[in-house]
């Protein structure tokens, strides 16, 4: 029996306000453990949430980025749990109204596209965090910060629409590129801004009724998202394989084991008694507010590459990697700006720009080339100035000196030489020093004109034009 998987992620993402959803202490990462808190956060008796309009703000940008139908009518519920970290005994959240409702996302496996729903959005308060280790005098203790705690979240939950981890990454990606475009989420996995619960189930193929999920919490790598989805599916099939029943759990990926593992039963769906926060007035959002943050939207990924492909007559795949990021698609238009010859520019981006920011681990925003230097090194090539070849050599000590490229090419001497008769005398000296190799080309190893492109080059120091060194010499060679 064959079967496949069905998969629908929750991501949680951390909103780029500067004070948290319900209060006005900070949501600065890194200060000092409790140090962003206040009454409203930390839950005492009394204190009065107060909704942060900005959240509401960012919740609806994604919504709209997303294509999801804004409510003009939602509310908030208290979540009703209890965890060491939560101080209150309730989470804020929204539940049967959230803001956004049905919208969807597309993306691209290189074989295929494909669409994944977007069951719903809501607005809800992130809770604090439980240190383990390395805290106080007490190394058997667990410690409680609580400066995350009211920190404000989205929670983005698709339809069960993926049917491999490859799809699951490519959507958790999706999302990521599409809430730092917006400016509404730093995307950063290793602080916790980004999160996400994947639940997977399998069913045979051709059955319409899902199966019994899994569910796999906070997970906040998409390697390790990927490794623990492909796990979890080959555990799944061989438990039923091997004629048991797949159990409705909680489950945590080991990335050292690389497998699963139970952390706790889940047969039934957990009652949170949820009902309407008393503290929270109804939200209600018109038309007006609506198109206030469309028009704040910015150009979001898919619209730039397409964009991209018209505009400049790239290829689709330049047109992806330099819409990435929204900083690197305004480092190539800024550069395209000072030089008509957007695929060269494509190139050295892609190629020589890229390498050397991964190698460094540096943002395109940290880049010591500007687009401007960049554009001026590539007129040096075509117009002549310098080679490609000899380009390699000012790309790096523009990297590495923040000079401007004519200024390298004048301090170094490295302008091309142009100059027939300069390049034809290097090549009679070339040919007259390697006639074993000159009889071998004209007995009919063509192969051999590469020999001697590459001895002149060495000759002239790489500085002679290219062209003119392959005209003037397959003459000469001809003889």
């Amino acid at each position: 029996m064959e079967f496949e998987a069905v998969i629908g992620l929750e991501v949680h993402a951390q909103l780029l306000t500067n004070t948290k959803i319900f209060c006005n202490c900070s949501t600065k990462f890194g200060n000092a453990p409790n140090e962003n808190t206040c009454t409203v956060c930390l839950g005492l008796p009394g204190a009065l949430p107060v909704l942060n309009k900005k959240v509401v703000d960012y919740a609806m940008m994604m919504a709209l980025a997303t294509e999801c139908k804004i409510a003009p009518y939602s509310i908030f519920a208290r979540k009703n749990y209890f965890y060491p970290d939560l101080p209150k005994g309730y989470q804020i959240s929204q539940f049967e109204l959230p803001i956004a409702e049905h919208g969807k996302v597309h993306i691209d496996l290189g074989d295929y596209k494909k669409t994944i729903g977007v069951t719903r959005i809501h607005m809800e308060e992130d809770a604090g965090k439980l240190v383990h280790d390395g805290v106080g005098s007490d190394p058997n203790s667990s410690y409680v910060d609580l400066n995350r705690a009211c920190v404000p979240l989205i929670e983005i939950v698709s339809e069960p629409d993926m049917r491999t981890a490859q799809e699951a990454v490519a959507y958790l990606k999706k999302i990521r590129q599409v809430l730092v475009y917006l400016g509404v989420c730093d995307g950063n996995m290793d602080q916790g801004s980004l999160r996400c619960d994947a639940n997977i189930s399998i069913r045979p193929v051709g059955q319409v009724e899902l199966g019994t999920r899994s569910e796999m919490k906070n997970m906040n790598s998409f390697k390790f998202i990927e490794k623990a989805i492909e796990y979890e599916i080959k555990r799944q099939i061989h438990v039923v394989k091997s004629g048991e029943e797949v159990v409705q759990e909680t489950r945590q990926y080991d990335s050292h084991k690389d497998i699963t593992l139970s952390l706790r039963s889940k047969e039934h769906a957990h009652d949170y008694r949820y009902f309407p926060d008393p503290d929270l007035v109804p939200l209600r959002i018109d038309d007006a507010w609506i198109e206030e943050m469309r028009s704040a939207l910015c150009e979001l990924p898919d619209a730039k590459v397409a964009r991209f492909v018209e505009q400049y007559k790239i290829p689709e795949y330049d047109a992806e990697v330099l819409s990435s990021s929204r900083s690197l698609a305004d480092y190539y238009e800024e550069t395209v700006k000072h030089i008509d010859a957007p695929k060269a520019v494509s190139n050295w981006i892609m190629g020589d720009i890229l390498r050397e920011l991964k190698n460094d681990k540096l943002d395109i925003n940290e880049c010591p080339i500007t687009p401007k230097m960049l554009a001026d090194m590539i007129k040096l090539i075509t117009d002549g100035t310098i080679s490609s070849k000899i380009a390699k050599t000012v790309f790096e000590e523009m990297y590495t000196t923040k000079k401007a490229p004519k200024v390298i090419v004048e301090e170094k001497g490295l302008v091309q030489v142009t100059d027939t008769g300069a390049i034809e005398k290097m090549i009679n000296e070339v040919i007259a020093a390697n006639p074993g190799q000159l009889e071998q080309y004209r007995s009919g190893k063509d192969r051999l004109f590469g020999f001697f492109v590459g001895q002149v080059m060495k000759a002239s120091r790489g500085k002679a034009n290219p062209k003119i060194v392959n005209d003037i010499l397959r003459d000469k060679l001809k003889g």
